[in-house]
């Protein structure tokens, strides 16, 4: 089945598509997935800025946020069309949209319930083809976390290698999937991967820059030892996992607070703090569990800054990235995504209960029709437990 995967992060600055090839060969348990390829394009400005103005902790309206349901489910679709055509020859035959989070509420340590927004009726509307959406909030009525859900597919990529793998991610927020030796798997959610970095560049700069590119800034200053100290007294990263969290916490209004009492800190002073609490809270996180391999994925991995720290946190841990395990980091979480859609079309849980915390396995998301009328395949005998990555075709 050719599958689309629609994802936009928490950095909600572009919408990423990943098409691939997804099957599984008669009497067999692996999931064989075939890259096709990756495309992306920036919200528009006026989209984004309106996106920024809504979110926590900032005041919003019913009509703002249907406008922006609208507006994104039709950057969606227009994505969608596109890697269609340019990636799957016009044969795609699904669409997985993860939509944009713009709400986790959590509340005396759970989560209480979780909005996307993307309508996915623009996305079917524009492609003709079947959307898979609204993945979270099935895992959080079942007293899951409704994160992170790419942990199944971090756990079908990881069984059966050596040692204890982990599996990270660094968005706006850093999470891990962790395969111990012995005992059930652990996903969570470290704490603020760029979220604060670019909060401190966009208020630093006015605006002008969005995130500290190539880590220049980082590289170019001095972790501030005694604001480091306090920024890790937060209470979420002492929480037991699995635990969640969003830019509900880390934003721009957490970090002024922050900053109380030190006095005006040379940008790149803070944006270099920022970067190594970001790799502190990750290397942190994973410690305790014994990781002997790390994979990491997501816009962070391109901070060359930032992976440096992460190395020096982590000591005689081996940083590597997702392309060694076939999927390419800046593309992954779409990647999973479809993966996520193929299994709800074909009546299979997306869910892993042990790392969100869910009741169970749970089927997740909604399914909207495209323009032909909706036929469901039949459900496999037998849920895939891994997943392999076949070599890309080589282009035309």
């Amino acid at each position: 089945m050719r599958v689309v995967g629609l994802m936009s992060g928490t950095s909600y600055d572009a919408v990423d598509a990943a098409a691939c090839d997804l099957e599984v060969p008669a009497g067999d348990d692996t999931l064989h997935l075939t890259p096709l390829g990756m495309v992306s394009d920036p919200y528009p400005a006026g989209l984004r800025n309106a996106l920024a103005a809504a979110l926590p902790p900032s005041a919003t309206t019913l009509a703002d946020v249907c406008r922006l349901d609208t507006h994104i489910g039709q950057a969606f679709g227009r994505l969608g069309v596109r890697a269609d055509h340019e990636l799957c020859d016009g044969r795609a035959e699904l669409i997985a949209s993860h939509g944009q989070t713009v709400y986790h509420w959590t509340a005396d340590g759970r989560v209480h319930g979780t909005l996307q927004l993307g309508e996915p009726a623009w996305i079917a509307e524009a492609t003709g083809r079947p959307v898979v959406s609204g993945f979270r909030p099935r895992d959080v009525a079942a007293g899951g976390q409704g994160a992170p859900l790419v942990s199944l597919i971090d756990l079908m990529l990881l069984r059966g290698r050596p040692g204890v793998p982990a599996a990270l991610n660094i968005g706006g927020i850093s999470n891990v999937t962790v395969v111990p030796r012995y005992g059930d798997p652990v996903a969570f959610d470290t704490g603020p991967g760029n979220a604060l970095i670019d909060a401190a560049v966009r208020e630093l700069t006015g605006g002008r820059l969005a995130y500290d590119e190539d880590g220049a800034l980082a590289a170019s200053g001095r972790v501030h030892e005694a604001l480091l100290e306090q920024l890790l007294t937060e209470p979420y990263y002492r929480l037991p996992a699995p635990r969640t969290t969003g830019k509900e916490l880390f934003h721009e209004g957490y970090l002024r607070s922050r900053l109380t009492g030190f006095g005006p800190l040379p940008p790149q002073d803070l944006v270099a703090t920022l970067t190594r609490l970001t790799a502190r809270t990750v290397a942190d996180a994973l410690r305790p569990l014994g990781a002997t391999e790390v994979y990491a994925s997501g816009g962070g991995v391109r901070n060359p800054t930032l992976t440096g720290m992460l190395r020096a946190e982590l000591g005689g841990t081996a940083l590597r990235t997702s392309e060694e395990l076939g999927l390419p980091a800046a593309a992954k979480e779409a990647y999973a995504f479809a993966v996520l859609g193929y299994l709800t079309l074909h009546g299979l849980p997306g869910n892993a209960p042990g790392c969100t915390g869910a009741d169970g396995p749970r089927v997740l998301g909604s399914i909207t029709p495209g323009g032909r009328p909706l036929r469901l395949p039949a459900e496999p005998a037998t849920a895939p437990r891994s997943l392999a990555v076949r070599a890309a075709p080589v282009p035309r």
